[in-house]
């Protein structure tokens, strides 16, 4: 990674979250884009006793690829300074100062950045814990564990085959650019099943800090996944309270059919009556036992999913071309190219000049 050369004395050390009561352990809420993350996340905060942040912060899949590591000093320096004019900033509610100078003089890695952040907004609310989403985190969760450990993580898996055409929908995964569109629901449903596979990799690895939970579950049996989530997490899910508080997503949307007359009654296996049978048996042919894994059945018969040689070829490659472009993006200088778009940063007073 660029800018890895430390160039400061070393941090002061930090209370370890492994040594909390698990009831004031950080939470981590990730998945798949489009799985429900948001959903997920205001459910928690609306329960209370959670530091209330509706703001991003992309640290792991954005800022460090794009500045390089923290304990360059130059590298915080312009990472807290980009933070700290982006959209999400005003939203902590918090002063510039001390923040900054904390960051700068404390801070070493994204989980420091991370938690210094969210520290901060938690003291301020008087609250003794905080949760944050972000649905690419569900590619760092080895980081994250090692830079916070005893963070608990919470997974939130959907039906690939909703994920592939709501992403689609949106236009919020770019295939190859040389594909056709016609393409993209295959290869979209393919980086579906790279990013669930690849939390519940790394999710098997601390099984007692880490819960999937399903995003059709939690819509239509919310109460059975609340008392689950809860006991995982100690923290109490009360239901109603939660649907009284109704913080963002509870409220209001952020359905990629938003508009349509279903677009809120059936957030539910909505391919079933937007994907022909022809796409749903490709889909299937290739995603299939991803599927059958995270207990999604299938509904087309084996004898009907015939799968043509370039797409055999496809889902065969797709995960070698997504692990080898991850792994450029975090471990090279061409990580300086990385978009920074999601931060929404506004113009500084030296850009207007």
């Amino acid at each position: 990674m660029t800018g890895t050369a430390a160039t400061s004395q070393p941090a002061p050390a930090r209370e370890p979250h492994a040594r909390l009561e698990r009831r004031r352990r950080p939470v981590f809420v990730l998945g798949c884009h489009r799985s429900g993350t948001n959903l997920l996340y205001d459910t928690l905060l609306s329960a209370g006793g959670f530091a209330v942040y509706r703001g991003y912060l992309p640290v792991y899949e954005s800022l460090l690829p794009h500045f390089g590591s923290l304990a360059n000093r130059r590298n915080r320096e312009k990472t807290v300074a980009t933070w700290i004019r982006s959209k999400g900033f005003p939203r902590c509610g918090l002063e510039t100062e001390p923040l900054t100078s904390k960051l700068l003089t404390e801070c070493r890695s994204g989980g420091d950045f991370i938690c210094m952040v969210m520290e901060a907004i938690a003291e301020q609310q008087g609250v003794q814990r905080w949760a944050v989403y972000d649905p690419d985190n569900v590619l760092h969760l080895d980081q994250i564990r090692r830079e916070i450990p005893g963070a608990l993580f919470v997974h939130i898996i959907r039906d690939g085959r909703d994920i592939a055409l709501s992403l689609m929908k949106m236009k919020g995964f770019r295939p190859f650019p040389w594909s056709r569109r016609s393409r993209g629901l295959l290869e979209t449903a393919l980086y579906w099943r790279w990013m669930v596979c690849h939390g519940r990799q790394s999710g098997s690895r601390f099984p007692n800090d880490y819960l999937e939970v399903h995003y059709e579950e939690l819509v239509t049996q919310p109460r059975t996944v609340l008392a689950r989530l809860g006991q995982f997490l100690e923290h109490d899910l009360d239901y109603d309270r939660i649907q009284r508080v109704g913080l963002g997503r509870l409220r209001e949307s952020n359905s990629s059919f938003l508009g349509e007359a279903d677009s809120a009654q059936n957030p539910v296996n909505r391919w079933k009556e937007r994907l022909s049978p022809p796409q749903v048996a490709e889909l299937e042919a290739s995603i299939g036992a991803t599927l059958e894994e995270f207990g999604y059945p299938l509904v087309v018969n084996p004898e009907q999913r015939h799968v043509r040689f370039s797409t055999k070829c496809l889902a065969a490659l797709y995960p070698s071309f997504l692990n080898s472009k991850q792994w450029i993006k975090v471990n090279t200088p061409i990580g300086r190219l990385s978009n920074l778009s999601a931060l929404e940063v506004q113009p500084s007073a030296a850009d207007a000049e």
